[in-house]
């Protein structure tokens, strides 16, 4: 087991101190960057950087980043959901180290979905039924993976079918997650 324990820090983002949501640190006792470029092939990493190593990856509307010896998550309900997202995190970190010899490392970040492409399946009318005040908002919301094709109730059969298709060459790994 290469991740063992940490330390947890929930916090507010300072710029906003009013936001509805927090942020977590997991202060990691163990170093994981050597695992890295495995969990970025293994769970789609949005984004990879080298030195000093860290992956971000984008779930749920959430940006997780995994450094060395740190795990940051932003847009946390709670404390609860901070504790669930990093020992989800220090399940798949562990889970893809013991099986590195399987995996292909990847040093670099994975394609991002395209705001305008995800724009050209929607039906561009602005109606608000998404709850987002038009779909161009909603393509964006889409890319940072708040939202899905089911939440655009005017969304055609072939609309759906083609969004979907299009945004799985983006999504490894995201609809399993158990938080």
């Amino acid at each position: 087991m290469l991740l063992q324990s940490y330390r947890l820090e929930i916090f507010n983002n300072a710029c906003m101190p009013g936001a509805m949501t927090v942020q977590c640190f997991a202060h990691l006792d163990q170093d994981v960057s050597t695992a890295l470029p495995f969990l970025n092939a293994e769970l789609g990493g949005f984004e990879y950087i080298k030195e000093p190593p860290s992956v971000t990856f984008k779930l749920h509307g959430k940006l997780l980043t995994v450094y060395g010896r740190k795990i940051a998550v932003n847009a946390l309900k709670n404390e609860s959901e901070a504790r669930k997202v990093v020992e989800w995190l220090k399940r798949e970190i562990n889970g893809i180290w013991e099986n590195r010899d399987t995996v292909t490392p990847r040093y670099e970040g994975m394609p991002r979905p395209q705001v305008i492409q995800i724009l050209k399946c929607l039906p561009k009318t602005n109606c608000r039924e998404c709850g987002e005040p038009t779909c161009m908002v909603f393509a964006t919301r889409v890319v940072e993976g708040a939202k899905g094709s089911e939440d655009c109730p005017p969304l055609t059969t072939e609309a759906k079918r083609s969004l979907d298709a299009y945004m799985a060459g983006f999504s490894v790994g995201s609809d399993g997650i158990p938080w």
